[in-house]
């Protein structure tokens, strides 16, 4: 007769998150003053993005207190990059890292896990596979019952001088003019741009390239010479995608003449790093960031054992790309300083940047907002044209005015994505940290909201009339005969 214990059931969790929440006194019941403008109610905050990042920061939001509203233009289940553009099986961070669960043991992926599949499935799983990453969230979403609107895509954005903020969101059905007294951008990696390409991209054929972030699709690699430009994990990704749909060579050109091999970001994965970093004087953080990027992440080595695993792929060291162009014959011609390469098909594995131009929803604020090369000058031995981008957040994530008062109303926008990393470490999108993300981002968010009213709760603290004492607890007594003073 066996002593395991069989799993428990996500039922019973729940019940013991229910009770966790209970005893914690969670969540606060709602104290911000209601606001209306011209006849139309103004949501608290609005989070446009309903991927991890955004959960999180509504789940806590919703813990003080505050009513967050979560605009996200895919179907249900779909938000973020899990479970449509992502390729990796498993995720890269450690399976015992408890993510989005805001210091709740019963909402980490783990309790889930087990739950489901009890303490021996945790012993014997590596790592946490992707689509059961995102079958976590759905979860977390339901059980936290929070508001998060679907299908609801966001046209623009626009501050305004009384501090409100205007969104104008497209569903299916019809456009929705919404007020908001703060919006948060929690856009995950896209950030403020996109997936980026060399400009000689954009002078190829549609369909004979993609990036990485595109989705890729079987159809597209099956019976194909395939190359792929980069050498970290979606690289990888990409390579192991296209050998597992059929292609019949994939070629990966990679610059570096060895691919890293070491994750320097983990060094100094510890909670200094986590609330130190973002209190270091500017100086630092731009070296610990310069640093990050040019030393780069390896990809997974499970990942790269996807790929040389197959025996039908070339790691071409020391290959970048200079030159890509249309082949007479069918496919491309790609020229590395020492090559001519043939391929059907080209995937760019080359990242996400800073870009308005792929964001006009941004356009009313975009070119109002002070980056870091408006105000920091670089050591010449640490010149970052990427960094240079990036936002100079505020406290409270807000981006500030590059000229002051020609955009009022900016503060009250907020940047929970990958480019607040350098004024915030990474905090702001990836699983180690999302929960001391959210929790700094929300506290502030919380006090910003207060402050903005405060004249309002003193007016009911003011008027605040419930008694403790009702007058009858006592008996009013007057000094004995002896006691009383001539």
């Amino acid at each position: 007769m066996s002593d395991v214990k069989p799993p428990a059931g996500l039922a019973a969790l729940e019940a013991r998150l229910r009770q966790d929440l209970a005893w914690l006194d969670l969540p606060a019941s709602p104290w911000v003053k209601p606001r209306v403008s011209e006849g139309t109610p103004v949501l608290e905050v609005a989070i446009i993005g309903g991927g991890m990042a955004g959960l999180a920061l509504a789940a806590e939001l919703r813990h003080l207190g505050v009513a967050a509203v979560v605009f996200d233009q895919s179907v249900a289940g779909f938000e973020g990059p899990w479970a449509t553009t992502a390729r990796m099986e498993t995720l890269r961070s450690p399976k015992h890292l408890t993510g989005p669960a805001l210091g709740l043991p019963a909402l980490t992926f783990r309790a889930w896990f087990e739950a489901q599949f009890g303490a021996e499935g945790w012993a014997t799983l590596d790592k946490i596979p992707r689509l059961q990453w995102a079958d976590y969230l759905r979860w977390y979403r339901k059980v936290l019952t929070l508001d998060v609107r679907n299908e609801h895509r966001v046209n623009r954005v626009a501050p305004r001088a009384d501090g409100l903020v205007e969104l104008d969101i497209v569903t299916p059905a019809q456009t929705h003019h919404l007020l908001a007294r703060h919006v948060v951008l929690a856009t995950g990696r896209d950030g403020l741009g996109g997936p980026w390409v060399p400009e000689f991209a954009r002078q190829l054929p549609g369909h004979l390239w993609a990036h990485s972030a595109d989705g890729l699709q079987d159809a597209w690699f099956e019976g194909k010479r395939v190359a792929v430009i980069g050498g970290g994990a979606s690289a990888m990704d990409s390579a192991a995608t296209a050998l597992e749909a059929g292609a019949t060579r994939v070629d990966l050109l990679i610059r570096r003449a060895e691919l890293p091999r070491i994750n320097k970001g983990k060094g100094a994965g510890n909670p200094g790093m986590v609330h130190g970093y973002w209190r270091l004087p500017d100086a630092w953080k731009w070296r610990i960031r310069n640093y990050l990027n040019t030393q780069q992440v390896p990809p997974p080595r499970s990942s790269t054992l996807r790929v040389s695993c197959s025996g039908r792929a070339r790691f071409l060291l020391s290959s970048p790309v200079v030159a890509v162009e249309e082949n007479p014959a069918g496919g491309l011609w790609l020229y590395t300083p020492t090559a001519r390469i043939e391929a059907d098909f080209l995937v760019f594995a080359t990242g996400f940047r800073t870009d308005f131009d792929q964001r006009p929803e941004f356009a009313p604020f975009s070119r109002h907002i002070r980056t870091w090369q408006d105000r920091f000058e670089a050591p010449p031995t640490e010149r970052d044209a990427e960094l240079s981008e990036l936002p100079d957040l505020g406290s409270c994530f807000e981006f500030q005015e590059k000229t002051p008062g020609l955009c009022p109303g900016l503060s009250h926008i907020h940047c929970f994505s990958y480019p607040a990393a350098l004024n915030y470490g990474a905090v702001s999108g990836d699983i180690p940290a999302i929960s001391e993300g959210s929790k700094r981002l929300a506290h502030a968010l919380v006090g910003q909201l207060f402050n903005e009213d405060i004249a309002l709760h003193f007016e009911s603290m003011r008027s605040y009339a419930d008694p403790e004492l009702l007058g009858d607890e006592w008996v009013a007594s007057q000094p004995t005969a002896e006691e009383l003073r001539p």
